[in-house]
Order: structure tokens, then sequence, then C-alpha cells
């Protein structure tokens, strides 16, 4: 276990674009898990478009990141240290977000099969983005062979992949 890790901070509420100087690197102690925990060294980290609404002080489907405290996110790491039912080397989804190593409830962290995907496409196609695309066109809004479907936001991670599975 290491003694500690880095974890990025939102320190400053952005005015437009964020700047290097809206956010804090930060040196931090890694805590040893408790009785149902986990700790989850973070090898992918998801930047998403939503996260930049998050950046301000306003309501919204999500709460704002909270200035001086870690972004978070969804994430994929190994699990390094273990006093759960999770053991040590499984890889895990999570949304502990922009940090080394995520203390984590096991509860909030979901094993994810790496012989049949990359642990990276758990945060795209087979993660969030692919299943809102999923849902959207299979169950909120069925797509049926010769249908005609625009996709007001392709351009984006959701749109893109509702735009593949509309082909198909």
């Amino acid at each position: 276990m290491p003694a500690t890790g880095r974890e990025v901070r939102l320190v400053a509420r952005p005015v437009g674009e964020p700047v290097p100087s809206d956010f804090e690197l930060a040196e931090v102690p890694v805590a040893e898990p408790e009785d149902g925990q986990i700790v989850v060294r973070n090898e992918w980290i998801s930047v998403d478009p939503y996260m930049r609404g998050r950046m301000n002080d306003v309501k919204s489907y999500v709460p704002p990141y909270r200035l001086g405290e870690p972004m978070d996110g969804g994430a994929i790491g190994t699990v390094i240290a273990s006093r759960s039912k999770i053991p040590e080397g499984t890889v895990v989804a999570h949304q502990g977000g922009w940090r080394e190593y995520a203390v984590l409830d096991a509860g909030r962290a979901r094993p994810v099969d790496t012989k049949i995907a990359r642990p990276q496409d758990y945060l795209g196609v087979l993660g969030m983005t692919g299943l809102t695309a999923y849902v959207g066109l299979t169950e909120i809004a069925p797509v049926r062979e010769g249908d005609v479907v625009f996709v007001s936001g392709a351009a984006g991670a959701v749109g893109s992949y509702a735009g593949q599975i509309a082909r198909r």
C-alpha cells in the first residue's frame, strides 16, 4: 500500500473555459481499508462534458463539485487492498474519480470483465454513455427496421453511440 497518492481538486469556479489555476494537484494520505472497503489504484479516469457544468455552483441533476475537494466521476482501476468480498487484483469501475487511489465501500465498485473488453471500454461503450444510448434506442424510443433516426447530440459520446446502434 502506498502511503500517499495524488488527487485533482477544483479550487475556483471557472469563468468560461477552465484554466490550470482553477485546479490543484494535492498529495494526500491513502487510508487503509476498513471492513467492507477496498482500495483501488485508478488506471483510467473519465473526462465527460457534464463535468464542466458541475464546476458551476448551480442547481442541476447532479450536485456541483465542492471547492477544495477531489473531483469525482467514472474511473477504472485495480483493487490493491481489500477487506471485502472483492479480492485484490480485481479490475473495477466506480465513481471515485480524479485520484490515484480511491478508498471505497465495496458496494460502490463494480467488477468488470477484462477478458471481453479493455478496461477503458467500461468508461465508454460498456459504461454510462453506451448504456444511455442503448436504453434510449431500445426502451425509451425503440428503433425499428426502416426508421429514420435523428440524433441531435451526435457530436458527443452518447450521440455517437446512439448513431451506431441505430444504424445496426
